[in-house]
Parts: C-alpha cells; sequence; structure tokens
C-alpha cells in the first residue's frame, strides 16, 4: 500500500470509536480513470487549469482515509486513527457528523460504471485489515449518510458481493 499524506485531516473527538466504512466513488475528471488527479485534489495541488471542472473544485479540502484504484492498488490518504474530511453533512443511524465515527474509503469509478473485480477484491481485503484493529460494525454508501446531496458508489455497485466477500473472512 502506498502511503500519500493528506492534509485534510484532524484529530477524531476524544474517545470516539470508530465504527463505520463509508464507500464513495470518484473520477477526475468525471468519468475518466487513471492519472493523478484524485492524489492532487486530496493534497491540496489539483490545478484549476488542467480542466474545466476542476476550476469548481480545485478549492476544496477533502480526504478520504484509502483510495481503491481501477488497477486494485490501494493508496493510503490519512491514517484511520485521524478524521479525514470524506463525509460532509452526514448523519448514520441517528448520529450527526459522519467523519468523526467513520473511514472513508474511496473507489476509483463512477455511479454509472461497474467497478473492476480486483477492486472488490482489495475492497475487501482492505476492510478485512482495518477490522483487526477497529471496532468496525456497519458499511454504508456515501448516498446513505447524505442522502439528497450524494449518489455515490452508485447503482453499478455490487453490495452483495461486498458482503459475501466479508462474510467469509
Amino acid at each position: 500500500m502506498r502511503i500519500v499524506e493528506s492534509p485534510n485531516c484532524d484529530e477524531r473527538p476524544s474517545g470516539t470509536q470508530i465504527t463505520l466504512v463509508v464507500l464513495h466513488s470518484i473520477s477526475l475528471p468525471p468519468g475518466e480513470y487513471g492519472g493523478d488527479a484524485i492524489e492532487r485534489l486530496f493534497t491540496n495541488r489539483l490545478d484549476p487549469a488542467a480542466h474545466p471542472y476542476f476550476a469548481e473544485i480545485a478549492e476544496l479540502e477533502v480526504s478520504a482515509h484509502f483510495l481503491v484504484r481501477r488497477d486494485g492498488e490501494v493508496i493510503q490518504f490519512v491514517p484511520p486513527e485521524r478524521r479525514a474530511w470524506h463525509a460532509g453533512a452526514s448523519c448514520w443511524r441517528g448520529r450527526s457528523r459522519c467523519n468523526d465515527f467513520s473511514i472513508g474509503i474511496e473507489l476509483e469509478g463512477s455511479d454509472d460504471t461497474p467497478f473492476e473485480p480486483l477492486q472488490y477484491d482489495e475492497l475487501a481485503a482492505l476492510i478485512r485489515r482495518l477490522k483487526t484493529s477497529l471496532p468496525l460494525r456497519d458499511i454504508a454508501a456515501h448516498s446513505d449518510i447524505a442522502p439528497g446531496r450524494k449518489t455515490d458508489p452508485g447503482a453499478r455497485f455490487d453490495w452483495a458481493r461486498v458482503l459475501n466477500d466479508l462474510a467469509k473472512s
């Protein structure tokens, strides 16, 4: 796993248990894969002149704990014990501020494109590793914790595959 440090994080509230995994999808520019734009966004180095869409998002201060690329590469941006800025305004099972108690995992992809088999394999392996040190109980889509505001990871995400893979462990 490659580590790229993101400045877009801070300390979690004292005594917070990390119980939730939030799954996201991202492609930059939208619908395009590969390249370093996601890495640049999460490290505040996105060039707004490189693509028209980048001008809209270059000033955002966002991150995730992990990114799973289309080829299965896993990149860590924020250590699990710190709070990554991935969920925004959010609520899960009556608890708001999901960044406080969650791990954010981005999958390189979009709402309308199937994810790669290798991404599912690496995602399940990553969650299994995280469960060895964290009291994770739930997995939710970004769209589940921010309904009406977010749609990712989208209808093409194979929840059954992920849940079956995790049940095997």
